[in-house]
This record gives C-alpha cells, structure tokens and sequence, in this order.
C-alpha cells in the first residue's frame, strides 16, 4: 500500500456500516496560526470526497468546535457530533422511504486548539487569547478547507438522476467566530451577485446550503453589515432558503456577561456612534458602542426571531419541513418539530439571515448545543435548505 493509499483509508472513517444510521467522519486540524496542521490529512480527506461525489449524493456536514474542546478521540464534541450524524443519517433514510434520492451523510470535525492551558482556573483566563486564534483559524486555514468542500458540493457529472451534494457548515462558541470570520465576505458577496438587476431579482445564494452558529462568541458590530444588507431587500420570494442561522441561547452566561464585560476594556478608546436604519419601513436604531461589547446573539436590535418549545409527542414531519417553512406569515408561529420559531417582526418576512434567541429549556447554557430538541430544529432547517 503506498503511503498516499494509507493515508487516504485513514482520513475518513466509516461508522455504523450497513444501518439507516451510516455515515462518514473525517478530521481536519489548524494550528494556532491559521495553518492547517496537516495538508496531506485535508487533501485525503478531499480526494475520498471527490471520488465519492461523482458518482453519489452526499450530504457534508462540518462542525467546529468551540473553547475548551479538541478534536481528541473522547471529547464530548466529537461524540455528540457522531450522534447528531447518525440522526441525519436516519432522517435522510426517512426521506428516501418517502421518495426523494438518499444522500450520503459526511461529517467533517475542524479541530484546533480550544484548550491552550489545561489548569484549572487558569485555563478560564485563556478567553480573549482563544478567541483572537479562532478568527485566525477562520480567516486562513479554514476559509480554503471549507472552499474546498463547496467545490465538492458543485461537483458536475452526467448521471442520470444526476448526483446533488450538499454542505452544511456549523460552529459553536469561539468555532461560530472562527466560522463566521471564514464566510462573512463571502455571504456578502454572493448575497449581492444572486440579487441580479433591475430587470431580474433571484433567492438569496450563501455559503454552501447553510450555516449555523450556535452561542456563537463575537460581536454584534461584525453582524451589523450583513443584517443591513439583508434588510435593504423588502421582499423574498416564498421559496427563500435560510443561509444563515444564528442560534443562541438566553441561559448563555458566556456570551451574555463575561463577554461584554471583557470588551469594555478592548473598546475602551475606540470611537462609537449612533445607527439609524429605516429599510422597508422597519425602523432600527442602535449604540455601536454596545454592538461592539455584546454578541450577536444577545444583541436584541438585531435579534429576528425567538425559539421556544412546545410540547409534542408526534415525531417531526421532515417530508413536510419545506412546505411548513414557506408557510411562514410575518406575524405568525412556525411548529417544527418540538419547538415554536417566532418572528420579532423586525425584519422582512423569508429573510435568509435569522438570528435567534432561544429559549433555556432548549440550550440551557453555553455549552448545552447538542441537546435533542435543539438537534432536531436544525435537522429541519438542513432539510429545508439542502431540498431539490
């Protein structure tokens, strides 16, 4: 076996082979720096998934995990993200019994190093440290691997039903900022390229199919453009897809206090003013001051909806999830599943970017993502944005 053959069987794992939960994990490391650890590891990784994408469906899902966390076999991450692959995979197996072609569940983890003191206490201290390394990680190393897996998504064949991957891009704490610095330009960017002209307006592109943040740990001031631009478009087509969806929790002390208090001495000589926007009728006025010392997620002028449970003993209708997302009415509920999306109204109806506040009992903290009820909303949302 050559030594390219050897690591290209250990790039990518095969899991639960022969089951409705089947699927396929892989690993990618970046240093400090923003370099990846190992390009031979990422481009064995790329070479199974070109090779597979020809020739079938696959579904690419990438998590980055966030402060204190690794890609170490063991670390709760890594189980839980093993977990929600094989529900995805189940959900897909429901949705191929209900006609529609079975994807191939691909789970790729982005590991770099959450964790740069293991001493208790002291490794509290390591925030603001850990976090300037995430946007690192997301400007360099991580902005080419994810590139490099959207042209796997874009692979083009002749088969006939032709083959139709899909990426799904998720962080969680410092790995949303780390996501976030990787395709913020690039959601800009295609949010404007897909608006056309005068004489013709096409659904909003992103990045991929979808991103998700989950108590993301960056400010709301880096948001701010985005939100702008969305809200300068007064009308979406029924048909619009989310491609951004930021979801944090209201019990995440992390994000809510420790955060802002820790920017007000980053932000203490900066200059601020005062953001006044009334696109489409909807009017917004808010401190920059305070958008640069709270997270987006907590950040309530740019919050757009808010998340809460219900209780329901049916299971969720995925066949059905498309259908109930473009039934949405500007001043209505959303039932997905076992939660309730409701719209703050303050911004425009199919509008691509949401961020959400949720409900406690859903994510109970900062690091309580993988929660059930939780999972299953965003499998609804994969489904509603990854659909033919």
């Amino acid at each position: 076996m050559t030594a390219q053959k050897s690591c290209e069987s250990y790039s990518i794992q095969q899991h639960n082979k022969e089951t409705n939960q089947e699927y396929l994990l892989g690993f990618v490391e970046i240093d400090d720096q923003g370099q990846l650890r190992n390009r031979a590891q990422m481009q064995a990784l790329l070479n199974v998934l070109y090779a597979l994408a020809s020739k079938e469906s696959l579904l690419i899902n990438v998590f980055v995990h966030g402060w204190h966390h690794n890609a170490s076999p063991g670390d709760t991450n890594v189980e839980s993200f093993k977990h929600s692959l094989a529900e995805l995979s189940k959900v897909e197996n429901q949705l191929h019994h209900s006609g529609r072609t079975p994807r191939k569940v691909v789970g790729v983890y982005v590991g770099w190093r959450g964790e740069s003191i293991d001493v208790p206490l002291v490794k509290d201290a390591t925030f603001w440290d850990r976090k300037n390394t995430a946007h690192e990680v997301g400007y360099l190393g991580m902005t080419e691997l994810l590139l490099r897996l959207e042209e796997i998504r874009n692979v083009k064949n002749t088969q006939e039903p032709p083959v139709k991957s899909r990426l799904v891009v998720i962080g969680h704490s410092l790995g949303g900022a780390a996501v976030y610095s990787a395709t913020a330009q690039i959601l800009a960017d295609r949010f404007v390229n897909s608006a056309g002209n005068k004489n013709y307006v096409g659904n909003a592109e992103g990045f991929g199919d979808l991103v998700v943040l989950l108590n993301p740990a960056f400010e709301a001031l880096k948001y701010a453009p985005l939100y702008d631009l969305a809200q300068a478009r007064c009308s979406y087509f029924q048909n619009q897809p989310p491609r951004l969806v930021v979801l944090t929790s209201e019990a995440d002390y992390a994000t809510k206090y420790a955060f802002p208090a820790g920017r007000i001495f980053s932000t203490l000589f900066e200059t601020h003013g005062t953001i006044n926007r009334n696109d489409c009728n909807l009017p917004l006025s808010y401190s920059e001051g305070a958008a640069d010392r709270q997270t987006v997620g907590h950040f309530e002028p740019l919050q757009s909806h808010e998340l809460h449970p219900i209780s329901a003993s049916m299971e969720p209708a995925y066949d059905q999830a498309k259908t109930i997302w473009e039934s949405q009415l500007p001043e209505g509920l959303l039932q997905f599943g076992r939660t309730e999306l409701t719209s703050l109204r303050r911004t425009v109806i199919h509008n691509p970017y949401l961020n959400v506040k949720v409900d406690k009992q859903l994510i109970a903290g900062h690091n309580d993502v993988f929660r059930p009820e939780i999972m299953e909303f965003i499998r609804m949302l994969i489904v509603v944005s990854t659909a033919e």
